[in-house]
């Protein structure tokens, strides 16, 4: 596109375009503007009536340029853009109206380039005579003269003192006068450069016999470390002997790469014999004993629990060193369950005796790092000894650290092990791998292959482990790369990598972003290294480069078109020096330090750039960061942790760099997922860069490759039917939409007819998509489809283009008809919303449970009501928590949120007749899964985590700020109306998720599906009879259905679940409506 004319905008977004006509206020204003949808088209854009018209610019197969205006105009075709514009200067060429006032591009202001104490390490070049040439034009001969006197004047300035004789004076002859006759080669077109080749094969004489003689002794080596020894491989040596006449980097190419080989497999070989297996693990975990504390009749005793991994055994003992008085094994440890209060500290252990009865032992640790260093520890090991073919959780480390174009130290290992200031992992957990690794560096000085044997070597001194390398990508200096443990490689599929540059005119790659997407199984994955513009004043340009990759980075399923990355990904995480500053006047420097000092925080994130731009919606819309208790990670003197350089001395002055949290992790994840932040803060001993690293780990929920249970051909055929949709699109465009829906589950996506528009008075549009539409899955099975995910895209009519984005959990309706309200977004920003119903329509499920089920939280002390078998959580009496996802969808019922997630395992507050209620119905609303997470995960006020260092000071009580303070307006799960009523005339409260059904079965039939009208038939009540479960052969607790009616439970008086017997053998009833369940309390 010609970039000089003045109505071309080139990529500007659709919404930016909108803003410039809105602004230019005149009919016939227009610009053109690169199309969105279509690679090579154009789109041009015209203001009427102050509203925005867009017609399509489409290429033909000749190149011409057409544009697709009404019916009934003779159809154009131009050569040029020029051409075109100047037609459309006349009226009656089928627009709306004839082209008028060109829009004048805005101009951005080019970044200025940074000066560093170290000069940028730029890519490699290969240098021709023209990049030598001076400003002026010179003759051919000239200038081959000149430059054999520039190099020969610096061979002058060389030290040649350790160089033969016989080498410096080919060398001079070479820059003497073979240089000229190999720059005349390339002026005519030929590239050998013979005097080059000839001085090379002279120096490299020697090197070249050595080579043919060390070759063959290293061949036979490798062919007697290699195990499938190759039918070819014993030609190779003699291939490369008998190919003298090559070059010499080609056979010191092919020696290095033999190199290599020998190393991998030399190292193959020793693994192996001190207790490895091709790099998996092999017996290296440990057996860890913690002290706790047992209350017995009000007495307080000291007990030890050891934990061994490898043998898949809890222990119990009394003294340290003592007899083990009585352990279980890995599948009798049937739940965890945290309790959040008294500092974080309780635990209830329920395990399962050897006459299959329920045993609670509750138990409180030193502290809460302890506490989840032993949960980390009992998930491993249900992991470890675990039947399942396939994972369904994995954990993963993202590390980031702007290295200053500094090598690291010696030892970088602390990185690895999320050790330093912040949320950080308890000892205990040292030797518990990851199953990927991401690092993210910028201002990276080493080769793609020194970093990643530098990081191979570091994990394998900590985890013994050889990972195995997924991808890894360089722009410039800012690099990605991913590692995975080696019994995952074959899970991994569809890896893509891509970077884009966002430096000086968005050409140069000393900022930008480097990326790397997969499949994990199921389970999509992005990662995005980014370094941004730096400098405190330059916050908008910050902003404007995370727009830019979020729109040019290409990763994932090239099949989502629509979609930018934040909604490619079922889980996306974001890392890197994206540069963000602490916005104070300068003169504040003092008092930053010494807040930090006092480790005083919560004032000075107030002012962070990046947490008032993300609440404000400018950039990193829905994506969530866990709360920051460590120091600022930039600007440090080098070589120390102990005092922050935030001057510069430049020639205009001194320059401020303010300490701040450049460094950062964050995260977008599709709705209703598990995904909980372990740990995230920064290192304290690596200390070669001005910016301390900063690591976070996490857990994620991972669907398998789905194999159905069912018969294919007999299976009935499932459905997906969403409804009554309605959007409210913040647009001007003249245009009417359609929507389109994307999915995994989907064979192909699927469209909707046409809307029915209405403008508002706020300048917003409202579009009614009336028609009900039916997705088929391509598997029916439920268990499938409730991991599945739907991604909507409200597209116009004009230009095809898509006008906001959004996605919806199929688990949200894995109950009934239920209501849906999700925020649209495109290109980071919030274009509109979108509302309607959403009925999935298959079999019952007996879910399979997760890992991450195995762990729940409890919120308080109360006391919590026995059922029998693996229905020990029945009947609780705990209230129901709100809770908030931090994604698309929230809950509308939030009145003190403290955490972020969603956990599978969380009942809804009510539901409407004909779904299963589980408040009313007995259903446990007092634990739930790890997926939510605490405001304070470390406990009440426990200080933040500091190693001993001057800069800090005295370790007083941690100033972290809590969850609650930065919770933008999230979407809701809510119905539209919110005076739902039910065929009983009862308001009902709006329709939400249920928790996973778990595997007990119910004499029950199955009521139809309801009708998505305002009011819901009521069901027939009729009680349900769980199955009499033993537990025998289950390791995991399975909580019962949550029923489809309301009926009365006898008022019994619960139990206290802490004196060790066992549970009562009856089932409860659930309870009828209006019923109150016996003690309720409300959460506090």
């Amino acid at each position: 596109m010609p970039s000089y004319q003045p109505w071309c905008h080139g990529n500007i977004t659709r919404s930016k375009a909108e803003d410039l006509l809105s602004k230019a206020a005149r009919d016939g204003s227009f610009l053109i503007r690169a199309s969105e949808s279509i690679q090579g088209a154009y789109a041009l854009c015209v203001l009427y009536q102050n509203c925005v018209y867009t017609y399509r610019i489409l290429p033909n197969e000749d190149k011409k340029l057409s544009v697709q205006a009404s019916e009934g105009v003779p159809i154009r075709f131009f050569s040029m853009l020029p051409e075109l514009v100047e037609a459309y200067y006349s009226p009656n060429m089928g627009l709306i109206t004839h082209l008028q006032y060109p829009v004048q591009r805005e101009e951005e202001a080019d970044e200025e380039p940074e000066s560093n104490d170290l000069p940028p390490q730029l890519p490699p070049r290969n240098f021709s005579p023209n990049d030598l040439k001076d400003g002026d034009q010179k003759s051919p001969e000239s200038a081959c003269k000149s430059l054999s006197d520039t190099y020969l004047m610096r061979l002058q300035h060389v030290d040649l003192s350790s160089v033969p004789e016989e080498y410096q004076m080919a060398i001079q002859e070479y820059f003497r006068n073979s240089i000229v006759l190999d720059a005349e080669q390339v002026q005519n077109g030929c590239h050998n450069l013979p005097g080059l080749k000839k001085l090379t094969l002279t120096i490299c004489k020697n090197l070249n016999s050595e080579i043919s003689r060390v070759l063959p002794a290293l061949e036979v080596f490798h062919r007697t470390l290699d195990q499938q020894l190759s039918p070819g491989i014993g030609q190779f040596a003699k291939r490369v002997s008998a190919e003298s006449g090559q070059s010499v980097s080609f056979r010191l190419e092919q020696l290095t790469k033999l190199l290599y080989s020998l190393e991998d497999k030399a190292k193959s070989s020793l693994f192996e014999s001190v207790g490895y297996e091709g790099g998996h693990r092999k017996s290296l975990i440990p057996p860890v004993t913690f002290e706790v504390k047992q209350d017995s009749l009000g007495i307080s005793m000291k007990m030890f629990l050891k934990v061994d991994v490898e043998s898949g055994k809890l222990y119990f003992k009394k003294s340290k060193d003592g007899a083990e008085d009585k352990y279980y094994v890995h599948n009798k440890i049937l739940q965890l369950v945290k309790s959040q209060i008294k500092q974080n500290v309780k635990l209830v252990i329920v395990l399962e005796t050897e006459k299959e009865k329920i045993l609670k032992k509750e138990f409180a640790f030193d502290d809460a790092k302890k506490r989840e260093g032993f949960c980390q520890l009992l998930q491993q090991m249900k992991n470890k000894h675990s039947e399942k073919p396939e994972p369904d959780m994995i954990t993963v480390f993202v590390g980031t650290w702007n290295m200053g174009n500094a090598g690291p130290p010696h030892n970088i290992s602390s990185w690895f092990q999320c050790k330093g200031q912040g949320k950080t992992q308890d000892d205990t957990a040292d030797h518990i791998p990851h199953d990927f690794y991401v690092i993210g560096t910028q201002e990276d000085p080493l080769g793609e292959r020194e970093w990643a044997d530098t990081v191979k070597g570091v994990l394998r001194n900590i985890t013994n482990i050889s990972f195995k390398q997924v991808a890894i990508h360089t722009l410039w200096n800012i690099r990605i790369i991913i590692l995975v443990k080696p019994e995952h490689e074959n899970r991994i599929s569809h890896i893509f990598s891509d970077s884009v540059k966002t430096g000086i005119a968005n050409t140069l790659g000393n900022k930008g972003a480097v990326g790397v997407s997969f499949m994990f199984n199921g389970t999509s994955f992005g990662f995005v290294n980014s370094h941004l513009t730096s400098g405190s004043e330059k916050k908008l340009r910050r902003n404007q480069n995370y727009i830019n990759i979020l729109r040019f980075l290409n990763l994932g399923d090239k099949k989502l078109n629509p979609f930018d990355i934040t909604h490619r990904f079922t889980h996306l995480f974001w890392l890197g020096d994206l540069n963000y500053r602490v916005e104070f006047p300068s003169t504040e420097a003092e008092y930053i330090v010494t807040k930090i000092k006092q480790q005083q925080y919560q004032e000075l994130l107030n002012k962070d750039q990046l947490s008032m731009e993300k609440n404000d919606g400018k950039v990193f819309l829905h994506f969530d960061e866990e709360e920051i208790t460590f120091a600022p990670t930039y600007r440090f003197e080098r070589d120390t942790r102990e005092k922050y350089a935030y001057t510069k001395a430049k020639a205009t002055g001194t320059k401020y760099n303010l300490p701040s949290w450049c460094d950062r992790v964050l995260r977008k994840s599709y709705p209703l997922v598990h995904v909980v932040c372990q740990a995230y803060g920064c290192t304290n001993d690596i200390m070669t860069s001005d910016h301390s690293p900063v690591f976070a780990s996490f857990e994620v929920g991972v669907a398998s490759q789905f194999v159905s249970k069912q018969d294919l051909n007999s299976a009935p055929q499932g459905g997906i039917q969403i409804m009554n949709c309605v959007a409210t699109l913040s647009t001007k465009s003249k245009t009417k939409f359609f929507i389109e829906y994307h999915s995994s589950c989907l064979e192909r996506p699927v469209k909707t007819s046409e809307g029915e528009n209405s403008e508002h008075s706020d300048g917003s549009i409202k579009v009614w998509f009336g028609n009900q539409v039916e997705l088929t899955p391509i598997i029916s099975d439920p268990e499938y489809l409730l991991d599945q995910h739907i991604l909507i895209c409200v597209k116009s009519t004009d230009a095809d283009e898509s006008y906001g984005e959004g996605c919806v959990a199929l688990r949200a309706a894995q109950i009934c008809y239920t209501e849906f309200q999700i925020t649209l977004t495109h290109h980071g920003e919030k274009t509109g919303t979108l509302t309607g119903g959403i009925q999935l329509q298959t079999s019952e499920v007996k879910p399979t449970e997760k890992l991450y089920d195995f762990i729940k939280v409890e919120r308080d002390d109360t006391v919590t009501s026995r059922g029998r078998g693996n229905d020990f959580n029945k009947c609780s009496v705990t209230q129901a928590h709100d809770i908030s996802n931090p994604n698309y969808m929230g809950m509308s019922f939030q009145r003190e949120v403290i955490d972020k997630g969603w956990s599978y395992s969380m009942p809804p507050k009510s539901l409407p007749q004909g779904c299963k209620d589980s408040k009313k119905g007995g259903y446990d609303v007092g634990t739930r899964s790890p997926t939510v997470k605490a405001a304070n995960p470390t406990g009440e006020g426990e200080k933040s985590e500091m190693f001993d260092n001057p800069l800090y000071g005295s370790m007083g009580k941690g100033h972290g700020r809590g969850k609650d303070q930065d919770h933008q307006p999230r979407d809701h799960l809510t119905p539209v109306d919110q005076n739902f009523k039910t065929a009983d005339g009862e308001t009902e409260r709006p329709p939400v998720p249920t928790p996973r059904n778990r595997s007990f079965t119910y004499s029950e039939t199955k009521p139809q599906p309801p009708t998505p009208v305002t009011s819901h038939p009521s069901m027939q009540k009729k009680p349900v009879v769980p199955s009499h479960s033993e537990g025998g052969g289950s390791s995991m607790p399975r909580p019962p259905l949550p029923s489809k009616y309301r009926a009365e439970p006898p008022v019994t008086k619960p139990r206290d679940y802490r004196d060790s017997s066992e549970l009562p053998i009856k089932q409860r009833l659930p309870a009828r409506p209006g019923q109150p369940l016996p003690h309720q309390r409300h959460a506090s």
